[in-house]
């Protein structure tokens, strides 16, 4: 075994592991989409898109809790 197929073989090793490293973030971040207190924060994601002042907000406030 020559220094190229143990390189080429390190190289698989790490795009295998990075893969699998990959996935399972995404896996997690999708798993917990809501934090301790139980917001959603990917509701937040359509702010970009949504920023006119004749769009909806995303958390309405209530004039009921101000003093």
């Amino acid at each position: 075994m020559d220094i190229a197929e143990l390189q080429a073989y390190g190289y698989l090793a790490v795009v295998v592991f990075m893969t699998v490293a990959l996935y399972s973030y995404i896996y997690h971040l999708y798993k917990n989409r809501k934090d301790s207190d139980g917001h959603d924060y990917e509701e937040y994601s359509n702010l970009a898109l949504h920023d006119d002042l004749a769009d909806t907000p995303v958390n309405a406030k209530s004039h009921e809790n101000e003093k």
